[in-house]
C-alpha cells in the first residue's frame, strides 16, 4: 500500500478508527503455488495490549495455513468514496480536467498469530470480544463446561493477533488545496450518500489538526 506524506496518520488516528472499526480481512499465506487465503471476520482490537481478538469455526481450511505460517495481516479498509473529476479541478482550470479519485481509510495490521484452543482461554477470549460488541450485556459469559455456551467451545478455535508492524493511510484530498478539499466537503455534504458523512468528517479534521 502506497502511503504518501500527506495520507499517514497522525498521532494515534489509526488506533481511534479501529475502535469503530472492527469488520476487516484475515490474509495468511497458502500452500507453496497457491494465493493467499482471506477470510472475513470480525474482531476486537485491544490498545493496552497491541492485540486483536477473534475466532473461526474448527472447520475453517485457514487453520494449517496458519500453523504453518503464523505471521499473518489484518487488513481494515472502510469510509471510502468516489469523488467525481470536476470536484478536483484546481481553481482556474476548467471543471472537465479535474481527476476523479477515491478517498478512504486503511489499516493494515502484521501480526503474529497465537491460535488458542484451550476450553477456558477460548471462553476468556470470547467474552472480550462480546465485550466489545455487546457493552450493553444481554448475553450469558462463555465459560468451560458449562451452559449455555460450554459444549459449543469444542467447535471453535481462537486467534490472538499479536500486532508487530502497521501501516495505516487516511487518503482525504490531503494535498490538494484549500479550495478543492472545501469543494469536496461540500460536494460530499450535497450528495449524502453511503458514507459520504464520515469521509467529508475525515476532510474537515485533517484540515484542522
Amino acid at each position: 500500500m502506497l502511503i504518501h506524506p500527506w495520507d499517514a496518520p497522525r498521532d494515534d488516528d489509526w488506533q481511534r478508527w479501529l475502535t469503530t472499526h472492527d469488520f476487516g480481512q484475515l490474509a495468511v499465506n497458502g500452500p507453496p503455488g497457491e494465493p493467499p487465503y482471506v477470510q472475513p471476520l470480525h474482531f476486537a482490537y485491544d490498545t493496552a495490549r497491541g492485540e486483536a481478538v477473534t475466532h473461526l469455526a474448527r472447520p475453517n481450511p485457514l487453520w494449517p495455513a496458519v500453523e504453518a505460517n503464523p505471521d499473518v495481516l489484518l487488513s481494515v479498509v472502510d469510509d471510502y468514496v468516489y469523488v467525481p473529476g470536476p470536484w478536483q479541478a484546481e481553481p482556474g482550470s476548467p471543471p472537465e480536467h479535474g481527476v476523479p479519485t477515491s478517498l478512504y481509510a486503511a489499516v493494515q495490521l502484521r501480526c503474529r498469530a497465537h491460535v488458542v484452543d484451550d476450553p477456558a482461554r477460548k471462553a476468556a477470549l470470547l467474552n472480550r470480544q462480546t465485550g466489545h460488541f455487546q457493552p450493553e450485556g444481554g448475553s450469558a459469559r462463555a465459560a468451560a463446561g458449562e451452559e449455555p455456551y460450554g459444549r459449543l467451545l469444542a467447535g471453535i478455535r481462537g486467534l490472538r493477533l499479536e500486532v508487530t508492524g502497521v501501516r495505516a493511510k487516511f487518503k482525504y484530498a490531503g494535498k490538494r488545496s484549500e479550495q478543492v478539499r472545501d469543494r469536496i466537503a461540500a460536494g460530499l455534504a450535497e450528495r449524502d450518500g453511503t458514507r459520504d458523512p464520515e469521509a467529508r468528517a475525515h476532510i474537515l479534521r485533517r484540515r484542522t489538526s
